[in-house]
């Protein structure tokens, strides 16, 4: 078996730590951004004006030009320590959940796992009682805050996806409604997969940019949503994530805006959250031809009837 030569390893070490700051400085102007535009996170910003707003490409990465990200956590102490935790990592924010039945339990859990270490904050997994709510996995969920007692003021508003779960929640009237008034009073909008169809139910994507699972990025048009066929899309106030794994990546963005970028590596570090996808199907641009053709056909009438029960569908 050839190994690689002294020249290639060599090569192979100069390139990594160029990579790794790389990545570490698009977090760093996400986190700038991201903060600046929602007024969260410790080194929180106002709100931006409309004109500032307006003036960010919708679906791009977080600009370049915010330069108020505190990179000082980035910074490892001379003798090799963690930073200490400075009192303005401890906050006092109110995350909130939004469980319906058969709702996704990994797309709710991969944001999760990465919140639940924020210290001061409050996580909430809201629900209109709080009996338990099976998920599609048939784990039940307990919630621990009902519509009625939740926060004048969240600063986080997360739904998640659940394909048949989430036809369902799209066909509850009362559900949309709540949510629609739920995210008058909420800082930041996120979902993750279908759950942005949600979104668009209650009229919360109309001329936005976002993604979605992929089976479902061809309904995003039904709500005046612009699609962007990535994994995290951000836009000012609202982020959405694509379906499943994608919800550890926005629970790790998510972070970084609530706390700092320091945060998201321990967090990251903690989770042992290293992909390798050992069939390189994760994506229909990288699976096999017959497997993506599967699971389309499966889940046609779901999409179908999903379509059809859209603001739009009902219209016709």
């Amino acid at each position: 078996m050839a190994t690689p030569t002294d020249t290639d390893s060599a090569s192979s070490k100069d390139r990594q730590p160029l990579q790794d700051e790389s990545r570490i400085d698009l977090h760093r102007r996400r986190w700038a951004f991201a903060i600046a535009a929602t007024g969260l996170g410790r080194t929180a910003l106002a709100r931006g004006s409309p004109a500032t707003v307006t003036s960010v490409p919708a679906h791009s990465p977080m600009p370049t030009n915010s330069a108020r990200a505190d990179t000082a956590l980035l910074q490892k102490p001379s003798d090799g320590s963690a930073p200490a935790t400075s009192p303005g990592q401890i906050g006092k924010e109110h995350l909130a959940f939004l469980l319906y039945p058969q709702c996704s339990a990994l797309e709710l859990a991969g944001v999760q796992q990465m919140l639940v270490g924020l210290q001061g904050a409050s996580v909430h997994l809201l629900s209109h009682t709080l009996d338990p709510v099976p998920t599609d996995t048939g784990a039940q969920l307990s919630p621990t805050l009902t519509w009625a007692d939740c926060p004048p003021e969240l600063d986080l508003l997360l739904v998640p996806g659940g394909l048949h779960g989430t036809l369902a929640a799209m066909q509850d009237e009362a559900l949309v409604a709540g949510l629609a008034a739920l995210a008058r009073r909420s800082k930041l909008l996120a979902s993750v997969g279908s759950g942005s169809l949600l979104l668009g139910q209650a009229g919360l994507l109309r001329g936005r940019p976002a993604t979605s699972h992929w089976l479902t990025h061809g309904l995003l048009q039904a709500f005046g949503a612009t699609l962007v066929d990535q994994r995290i899309v951000w836009d000012v106030d609202l982020v959405t994530a694509a379906g499943g794994t994608a919800a550890i990546d926005l629970g790790l963005d998510l972070l970084t805006v609530l706390r700092d970028p320091y945060a998201s590596q321990c967090a990251e570090l903690l989770a042992e959250y290293a992909p390798d996808p050992p069939y390189g199907a994760g994506s229909p641009n990288t699976a096999p031809v017959r497997a993506t053709e599967m699971m389309t056909s499966m889940h046609a009438d779901l999409i179908r009837r999903m379509r059809a029960s859209t603001v739009a569908g009902r219209a016709r």
